[in-house]
């Protein structure tokens, strides 16, 4: 895959969406944003307060986003966001068509032992059952790749181009 797409980095919080998200657009050559910086306060406060959000809370936030990819159409671009469910994705689907997801996968005891060693992160790892319970992967009818989190940054960013380049591309 080349660019001017958008990719979507998701996955249950501490796969490292924000880490191998820049290092994308970076090597796409394209701006990188971050999803949770779309959140309202009040969703940051139920987080922080280890209160998963519901699907109300999240329309406004998806819909941000959404907006976002829909922008970046026809110019490239990487947000992260986890994405969980099939209907979040659909979500940003409508709004940005062509978007394409890169979902960083890894087991639980990995990613809670990199959630935590991460400082002044508002997502507790109380919440991470709550994560990996709501998570829908990607269906085989999705625009997306899996790809696992062990190894450095630099290696999970050469598996994800990896696997983006082996997408078939899409019609304009």
């Amino acid at each position: 895959m080349n660019t001017p797409h958008v990719v979507v980095v998701m996955g249950v919080a501490g796969t490292g969406k924000t880490t191998i998200g820049p290092l994308l657009a970076a090597r796409y050559g394209v701006p990188y944003a971050e999803a949770d910086d779309f959140h309202p306060p009040a969703n940051i406060a139920k987080m922080s307060a280890g209160t998963p959000l519901t699907d109300d809370d999240r329309w406004p936030w998806l819909d941000a986003i959404g907006d976002w990819a829909h922008g970046r159409g026809g110019l490239g671009g990487v947000v992260s966001c986890s994405a969980l469910k099939r209907s979040y994705r659909d979500r940003l689907r409508s709004a940005a068509p062509g978007v394409v997801f890169v979902h960083l996968t890894g087991d639980r005891a990995l990613v809670e032992d990199r959630m935590s060693h991460r400082q002044g992160h508002f997502m507790p790892t109380a919440l991470l059952d709550s994560q990996f319970a709501t998570l829908q992967p990607l269906g085989p009818d999705e625009a997306g790749v899996a790809v696992d989190v062990t190894g450095s940054p630099e290696e999970i960013t050469e598996r994800a181009l990896a696997a983006l380049g082996a997408l078939p591309e899409p019609a304009p």
